[in-house]
């Protein structure tokens, strides 16, 4: 009897023990606004240290109020670059004919025009002498100068000049059209018992205030053009053939 109680004492711990090791595990109180994940470790994160995080959220449907009045209008921007040229267009239609202009200022047409005679005959006295004139037929705008003998361009142009004179029996002349200081073509009869007409044309190129006129040119013979004091037989003419463009 003894022996069967002493074996029953003996056997009280493992019991025990065997009962203490089929308990469930604990089990920890919970919030609801704790966290719905437990802790990795207990041990390493203290009941009594843990502080819950909290989360807010606002629902903006209901703090959303009604639609504001439009603003003003912002200061334009800088302007951008310009960009690349288009593709040309498609030739439009013809239009109608335009209707007649205003006849033009009379004014305005370019003209130029003189001849010019001499009744008195004239020897040469010096080396180089102007043949200068006592009668006007034409001289628009005064465009020859009758004290100088002289014809001053004024409209740039092609022009027309001639000369005509009456040579002295048994005298030289020799005479020589000038455009400025340059010789442009020669009159020239030798002496003779007769006296004859003659005659010399030319077209020049002048420019604005180019000089043409008439000069005698004196040898070793005299140098002479005849008249009689009333007809006349020495002239001069010129007038513009084409303004220049």
């Amino acid at each position: 009897m003894s022996a069967v109680f002493l074996s029953a004492l003996l056997l009280l711990p493992t019991v025990a023990f065997g009962s203490a090791s089929l308990r469930p595990p604990p089990r920890h109180c919970r919030r609801c606004c704790d966290q719905l994940d437990p802790p990795l470790n207990p041990a390493s994160h203290p009941a009594a240290n843990h502080t819950p995080e909290i989360r807010t959220f606002i629902n903006m449907t209901i703090l959303k109020g009604e639609k504001g009045e439009r603003g003003d209008r912002g200061t334009p921007g800088k302007a951008g670059g310009d960009g690349p040229p288009g593709f040309r267009g498609e030739i439009g239609p013809k239009g109608s004919k335009g209707d007649t202009g205003a006849p033009g200022d009379p004014c305005k047409v370019q003209r130029s025009s003189f001849s010019v005679g001499r009744r008195k005959a004239l020897h040469s006295a010096d080396y180089y002498q102007a043949l200068i004139f006592d009668t006007v037929f034409v001289n628009l705008d005064q465009h020859f100068n009758m004290f100088k003998g002289k014809f001053f361009c004024l409209v740039a142009g092609v022009y027309f000049f001639n000369v005509n004179i009456h040579t002295w029996n048994f005298k030289e002349t020799y005479l020589h059209l000038m455009h400025n200081d340059h010789e442009q073509v020669i009159l020239y009869a030798q002496p003779s018992d007769r006296s004859i007409m003659q005659s010399q044309s030319v077209m020049l190129s002048l420019e604005l205030n180019d000089e043409v006129w008439v000069r005698l040119y004196k040898r070793q013979r005299d140098n002479a053009i005849y008249s009689d004091n009333t007809d006349i037989y020495i002239t001069f003419n010129g007038h513009l053939v084409a303004p220049k463009l």
